[in-house]
C-alpha cells in the first residue's frame, strides 16, 4: 500500500495559493496568445515552433531547480561536513512534520539562503558560508524555516515556471527572427512579421515580468509569516533579516552582481548600489515591510 502523504505544518495561506494559480493561469494564457501569434505570422514555421516551445518548457520544468543551484555554486554536503547546518534543518523539518530536504552549501561571502525544488522530494535547501558564519543558530533556524516554507507551499515550482516563459518568449522571438530573416525579401507577409514579432514579445516579457513580480513580494512576506509561526520565533527571523540585509553594504560590488541575477531565490535580496533601479522592481518587500509584518505577529503571539 503507498504510503499516505502528509501534510506539513506550516500554515496554510489562502492568499498566496490564490495568487499563485491566478499569475499562472495569466502567464499561461498569455504564453498560448504568444505561441498563438507567432504561429499566425509564420504559418510554415508551425513545427518548429511547436517542437521548440513544448521541448524548452519540459527542459526548464526538469531541470531548472539544478541549474539555478548550480548557477549559485551550491555543493552538497554531508551531516559530517556541515552538522550546524544539517541540525538547523533536521529541527525545522522535525517541527513542520516534512521531509528534509537536500542540505548544500554555497561558497560565498554575501550572506544568504535559498531554496529550489519542483516538490518537497526533489527539494534543496542551501546556506552560504557568509550566512552560516554571521548567524547565530536561532537566526539561522528562522532563515533555514523561512526557506523551508516556500517548498511546503510549492510557490518555488511556480515561480520557476513563470519567470520562465517570459524568458522562453524571447528565445522563440530570437529563433523565429533568424527564420523569417531569410525569407524576408522574398515574401511581403513575412516582412511583416518579421516587424511585428520583437513588439509582441517586448509586451509578453514586460507582462510577465510585472506578473512574477508581484507575486514574488506577496510569496517573500508569505514566507516570513510562516516561518515565524512555525517557529515562534518572529524576533530571531527579524534579527537575521536585519543583519543580511546590513552586512550587503560592506560585500564587494563583484560578489553582489555576481549573486544579483537570482534575487528572486535568495532570502534577502543582493544589490550592488542603493540606489539600484532594481530595487524599483524588486522581487522582494522592503526590509521595512518585513520587519513590521513580523512585529504585528510577535504582538500576536504574546497575547494571552
Amino acid at each position: 500500500m503507498a504510503a499516505r502523504r502528509t501534510r506539513s505544518r506550516y500554515a496554510p495561506d489562502q492568499g498566496l495559493t490564490t495568487r499563485m494559480v491566478t499569475t499562472m493561469f495569466l502567464i499561461g494564457l498569455l504564453y498560448v496568445v504568444f505561441v498563438g501569434v507567432l504561429l499566425a505570422l509564420l504559418r510554415g514555421a508551425w513545427p518548429i515552433i511547436l517542437l521548440i516551445s513544448g521541448a524548452l518548457f519540459v527542459a526548464q520544468f526538469w531541470f531548472s531547480d539544478k541549474i539555478a543551484a548550480r548557477g549559485m555554486g551550491a555543493r552538497e554536503v554531508t551531516p559530517e561536513e556541515a552538522p550546524e547546518l544539517h541540525g538547523a534543518v533536521d529541527r525545522i523539518c522535525a517541527l513542520a512534520n516534512m521531509p528534509k530536504p537536500r542540505v548544500a552549501v554555497a561558497d560565498s561571502d554575501v550572506p544568504n539562503a535559498f531554496a529550489t525544488g519542483r516538490s518537497q522530494k526533489t527539494a534543496l535547501v542551501c546556506a552560504t558560508t557568509g550566512l552560516l558564519r554571521r548567524l547565530e543558530p536561532k537566526e539561522l533556524e528562522g532563515v533555514l524555516a523561512h526557506e523551508l516554507s516556500h517548498v511546503a507551499h510549492r510557490d518555488v515550482a511556480v515561480m520557476t515556471i513563470a519567470s520562465f516563459l517570459g524568458v522562453l518568449a524571447g528565445l522563440m522571438t530570437r529563433i523565429t527572427l533568424y527564420g523569417g530573416l531569410s525569407r524576408a525579401g522574398r515574401d511581403s507577409s513575412t516582412a511583416i512579421a518579421v516587424a511585428l514579432i520583437p513588439l509582441i514579445s517586448a509586451a509578453v516579457y514586460a507582462i510577465s515580468f510585472l506578473l512574477t513580480r508581484l507575486l514574488s513580494r506577496y510569496r517573500e512576506l508569505a514566507a516570513d509569516r510562516a516561518a515565524a509561526l512555525l517557529t515562534g520565533r518572529p524576533s530571531a527571523l527579524a534579527s537575521a533579516l536585519t543583519k543580511v540585509t546590513g552586512e550587503m553594504a560592506g560585500i564587494p560590488t563583484r560578489d553582489l552582481r555576481r549573486a544579483e541575477p537570482y534575487n528572486a531565490f535568495w532570502f534577502a535580496p543582493a544589490f550592488s548600489s542603493r540606489e539600484s533601479l532594481a530595487r524599483l522592481f524588486s522581487s522582494h518587500p522592503t526590509l521595512e515591510q518585513r520587519l513590521e509584518q513580523l512585529s504585528r505577529i510577535s504582538a500576536q503571539l504574546a497575547r494571552p
